[in-house]
């Protein structure tokens, strides 16, 4: 829903299109007819949802549709998929109703390809993006890390079991593990920390002030289609480590040091590789984020335009497979 906020109040997005957000309840089979130029689902594809994107699709004809996949990847099937070919068909036939399908990253997009979901001309890869510029005016960490945060909701997704048994094989007082978010696993979580004092169950925050709060970010996901949590503490000068998996890959780049094991034991020698970091002994700084948001919206309007090209014209139908 961030990103949905940022699409529609971003001004550099409202140059060539007004952005509205239309919300469809959970069940829900009938969209109904929608007045717009082009058509952007940001919806969960499911077989029950298929009735609703035929219905869509068959009411708008010639209007571009445009689905943006924020769930599925590899890791995702790999950790929740039992009938590999019927989820595959599955993505093949919701994908073809649509003009474009808009991966969040570019390892989930490589994934549509080489799995066979879509072909690499109906592909387009934005990297989800917000407005990074609170994170950016975050105060630096002065000091070695000692405080790491796991930010994000409580659920078997966000690999926090991993992370809270890897701190507790530490043996150093002053290292403290800080966990904001709420969510299903927490009970499981808080069994997990056990008495160990120096575990905190922080709650939800305003991620601004979360990340501001710890001096390192861990993300060991067993899934993760991109994750916003990862450029907003690189924004914010903060180490960070991920597990590499679909679309944290993407934030190497941008200076991630990846664990590229889901072991406790993997986890437990990167706690204590970042707690040996000093980040104002660091030889250069992390590589810059200042261009997220550019990079995000050059790529927004350059698939606007390329929707207003089709809508121009009677859409094939046959060439949206």
């Amino acid at each position: 829903m961030r990103v949905l906020d940022y699409i529609k109040t971003a001004p550099a997005l409202s140059q060539n299109a007004i952005h509205h957000i239309r919300g469809i309840q959970r069940g829900k089979f009938w969209v109904g007819r929608v007045k717009a130029d082009i058509i952007v689902s940001h919806l969960a594809i499911s077989w029950g949802a298929m009735p609703m994107l035929v219905a869509l699709r068959r009411l708008h004809p010639l209007v571009p549709m445009i689905h943006i996949e924020h769930s599925y990847t590899a890791g995702f099937v790999q950790e929740n998929v039992t009938n590999a070919v019927r989820f595959a068909t599955l993505l093949k036939t919701a994908y073809r109703l649509f003009n474009k399908v808009v991966a969040v990253s570019h390892a989930q997009g490589a994934w549509f390809v080489q799995s066979g979901a879509m072909s690499q001309d109906k592909l387009a890869v934005i990297q989800s993006c917000v407005d990074l510029s609170a994170f950016r005016a975050v105060a630096p960490v002065k000091h070695p890390v000692r405080v790491i945060g796991a930010i994000g909701r409580l659920d078997r997704q966000k690999g926090f079991h991993l992370l809270v048994q890897a701190f507790r094989t530490t043996l150093d007082p002053s290292l403290a593990l800080h966990i904001y978010g709420e969510g299903s696993e927490e009970r499981a979580l808080r069994l997990l920390a056990g008495n160990d004092a120096r575990i905190k169950f922080m709650g939800w925050a305003d991620p601004v002030q979360a990340i501001a709060n710890v001096d390192a970010v861990a993300m060991p996901s067993l899934w993760e289609a991109y994750g916003l949590v990862a450029i907003e503490a690189l924004s914010a000068g903060r180490q960070l480590s991920v597990s590499g998996i679909d679309g944290l890959a993407d934030h190497v780049a941008l200076g991630a040091h990846v664990v590229t094991e889901p072991t406790v034991e993997a986890w437990r020698k990167e706690i204590e590789t970042l707690a040996r970091i000093d980040p104002t002994q660091l030889p250069q700084p992390l590589q810059s984020c200042d261009r997220l948001e550019a990079v995000f919206a050059s790529r927004w309007q350059s698939l606007i335009t390329e929707g207003f090209r089709a809508s121009s014209g009677a859409l094939d139908l046959q060439r949206c497979g």
